[in-house]
């Protein structure tokens, strides 16, 4: 059974992976044999990531890659094809967020966190899309939206807008692509503390947003391991239009 989870000889690509779960998708994903593109704006923190997947064995590539660029995703997607052969995983990760009273949100802070969170990654899934068709290849996207795209919270308006916006993309790709064997699935991960936010949980805000949590527990990025294995790999090869939430109960609490 656990060589269905296995992704020895293929190929994927994490995008925002200069950071938080993008670096830990990308250690997930060579752990379990893959070979990585990591891709994101910050190229110096994508070499220190190369490096330590190369360390640890895996085949690695850094690429730079802004994903509000057309033209930029499909060079990126260029770049990793030359480096590690046809891409059979696209883990769609790349995402902002901008807190703001709606009532004062300006026209560009919008347009930063939709660009970036919604059409960064329709732009990203079409370009994989197209080059898995145009080559009758089989692949697996998983994008990477949030529980606040199933409920709301106040301050980030376009964020909410964006990942409800990621979860319905997901399913319209999943519907029209199938045929052509091609997965799309998304992860809505709850609460999960990284580099950017561990300081926040030990506040008193903090505190009281755990207490929300039916497990009464922040979540860690390894708790997203098996989703991630699982729709990236041989062991979710029926499941497409899946959302699969990993947020210790947070959706489910009525409080």
């Amino acid at each position: 059974m656990s060589k269905r989870f296995d992704l020895e000889g293929k190929v994927a690509l994490v995008t925002g992976a200069s950071s938080g779960l993008g670096v830990h998708f990308a250690r997930t994903l060579a752990s379990a044999g893959a070979s990585v593109a990591i891709a994101a704006r910050r190229a110096v923190r994508l070499a220190t990531l190369q490096a330590d997947l190369e360390k640890g064995g895996a085949k690695a590539i850094a690429v730079s890659l802004d994903v509000q660029s057309g033209e930029a995703v499909r060079a990126a997607f260029d770049a990793a094809e030359a480096a590690l052969g046809k891409l059979d995983i696209v883990v769609n990760n790349a995402g902002i967020s901008i807190v703001k009273p709606a009532l004062v949100m300006p026209e560009e802070d919008w347009d930063a966190v939709v660009d970036t969170n919604l059409r960064g990654a329709w732009l990203v899934a079409q370009t994989a899309g197209q080059r898995w068709v145009g080559a009758k290849r089989p692949g697996s996207i998983v994008n990477i939206a949030s529980i606040l795209g199933l409920r709301t919270i106040g301050q980030v308006a376009p964020y909410n807008a964006s990942k409800a916006g990621l979860i319905h993309l997901t399913r319209a790709l999943a519907m029209e692509w199938a045929r052509h064997d091609i997965r799309v699935n998304a992860i809505c991960p709850g609460y999960i503390e990284t580099e950017m936010n561990s300081d926040f949980w030990k506040t008193d805000g903090g505190k009281r947003l755990i207490d929300r949590i039916p497990q009464r527990r922040i979540g860690k990025p390894e708790h997203l391991d098996g989703a991630l294995l699982l729709l990236a790999s041989e062991a979710g090869s029926f499941m497409t239009g899946s959302v699969i939430t990993v947020d210790g109960g947070h959706t489910v609490n009525s409080l």
